[in-house]
């Protein structure tokens, strides 16, 4: 059980840091806060990942329960899910913004507004559709049957809130040691873990809609 436990654990934590993807919004971080003192940019970047993690644990939580009441099964949101981190898979590889983050719009807004960690900074740019596809989908994972791995989902959550914190809090370091060429590197190869998480939902999501089928 401690086994299976810890490769849930392993499992659920990679997964939602390739999906939020830390390093990825350090540009639009960086851009938003232009005008802040490194103080300012380091309560910013506090509030924002702790606005990641409250939502993506309510979502944990209560994901399940609210497609419940709208009538939406966990096979059709695994098979959704898949689909939409593809598509954000594909944009990681060619190393462009992905309109299923943060759109040119909501960007522009963000530079224009005095408060941006919660919006657009923790959502959509971190806590958005993909990151929270991939928990509901973990969690949803973790009750079938052994219900204590949801807990490794919440932890990995948390866990990856707090990296959010030191890397946006530290974003101008990270931009200067990494360089453009470093972020796009370690981006392809999140891209590459994402489109394979994505074709895993997609399998699961089918097997389970069609029973038999992928057997």
């Amino acid at each position: 059980m401690l086994r299976e436990v810890l490769t849930h654990s392993l499992v659920a934590l990679s997964a939602i840091f390739v999906v939020v993807d830390p390093f990825a919004a350090v540009p639009f971080f960086l851009a938003m806060t232009s005008d802040q003192s490194e103080a300012e940019r380091r309560r910013t970047a506090r509030r924002a990942a702790v606005g990641t993690w409250l939502i993506l644990t309510a979502f944990g939580l209560l994901g399940a329960l609210l497609f419940r009441l709208l009538g939406i099964s966990i096979p059709a949101f695994k098979m959704a899910g898949g689909v939409l981190l593809l598509l954000i898979a594909i944009d990681m590889i060619r190393t462009a913004p992905s309109p299923a983050r943060i759109t040119p719009p909501e960007v522009e807004a963000g530079q224009a507004k005095d408060d941006v960690a919660i919006v657009p900074l923790a959502m959509p740019l971190l806590a958005g559709p993909g990151s929270i596809a991939t928990v509901i989908v973990l969690m949803g994972r973790a009750r079938q049957p052994q219900w204590w791995n949801g807990v490794s989902v919440l932890v990995a959550v948390a866990l990856v809130a707090v990296v959010t914190f030191l890397t946006l809090a530290a974003a101008a370091r990270v931009e200067r040691v990494l360089s453009r060429t470093g972020m796009n590197i370690l981006e392809r190869v999140a891209g590459m873990l994402l489109a394979a998480i994505a074709l895993q939902f997609l399998i699961d999501g089918a097997g389970e809609a069609f029973p038999g089928l992928l057997h």
